[in-house]
């Protein structure tokens, strides 16, 4: 596995995989890898001649400086595990590389910004589709592989590579769980061992939603009650629980159509102490 830190050396890697005509698969990663990464890398690797894996920590993403200082690293730990899921080289710049001096330009996506984590972490969207549409650009690869736990964000991704005309297909992968069905995500491991055991309704509130909406209740109901059940739970706070489309993130009310309802998602961020969660469910299935 190549470890590659620059442009430069990223460029003249690259151009040897294109001059054999080989076909690359990237994942962007922030490191802290968890099963759910390395399920991304399973799905490139299945597609693809060569496989690339980016870790970044974007500082760009983060409105809470808080959030940015704690957020968990062990590179070495993370390249090990890369190289035994078979990847074949690693882009690890470091933040001067993406983001040099004088550097002002911003990728930003009108639609589908004022809702969900777009409402509730100012800036933070316009940080990914920035750093991602820069690695897309940089790496030029044929398919890009996201988690559809962070669904807005792969919706938002499409969004830039449609209007933008980009030449790579983007592919959404199904949210990885860990035992009582808790979302994977790096942040998991600041939960403590209380925490945990609470963290996991998130995941039953959704189903039980689901369920209902599909027997015909009321969403505003249901929705309502759902919160009450994450509060009692032990969490501290909810950013959102809500139904939205799947296709553009809109709204879902009491009077949608049976069609609309089924072509939607769950949607919930809520906060166990320091640590925000967020995940979401189909209803369709």
């Amino acid at each position: 596995m190549q470890i590659v830190k620059t442009r430069k050396e990223l460029k003249k890697l690259l151009a040897s995989w294109k001059a054999a005509g080989e076909e690359l698969g990237v994942v962007m990663t922030m490191g802290a890898l968890h099963a759910g990464h390395l399920g991304l890398v399973e799905a490139a690797s299945k597609d693809n001649d060569k496989v690339i894996a980016t870790i970044f920590i974007n500082p760009k993403q983060f409105d809470n400086k808080n959030d940015l200082a704690s957020y968990p690293i062990d590179t070495d730990e993370d390249l090990r595990k890369l190289k035994q899921a078979g990847v074949d080289a690693v882009y690890l710049p470091q933040a001067g590389e993406m983001y040099p001096e004088g550097y002002s330009t911003t990728v930003s996506v009108a639609a589908m910004q004022d809702c969900l984590c777009g409402a509730t972490r100012p800036g933070h969207m316009d940080g990914v589709t920035t750093v991602v549409t820069k690695l897309l650009i940089q790496i030029s690869p044929d398919r890009a592989y996201f988690g559809q736990k962070d669904f807005q964000q792969y919706l938002l991704i499409q969004r830039v590579v449609r209007d933008l005309d980009l030449p790579v297909d983007i592919i959404g992968v199904p949210t990885y769980r860990e035992e009582g069905r808790l979302a994977m995500s790096s942040r998991n491991r600041r939960l403590n061992e209380a925490q945990r055991k609470i963290a996991p309704t998130l995941f039953q509130v959704q189903n039980t939603i689901r369920d209902l909406v599909l027997q015909g209740e009321s969403v505003d109901h249901v929705l309502e009650w759902g919160e009450k059940v994450i509060l009692e739970a032990g969490f501290d706070k909810i950013d959102y629980l809500e139904l939205r489309s799947e296709e553009n993130l809109t709204l879902i009310s009491e009077t949608a159509t049976r069609e609309a309802v089924m072509g939607s998602r769950i949607f919930v961020a809520a906060w166990l102490g320091t640590t925000r969660l967020i995940d979401n469910l189909s209803i369709s299935r």
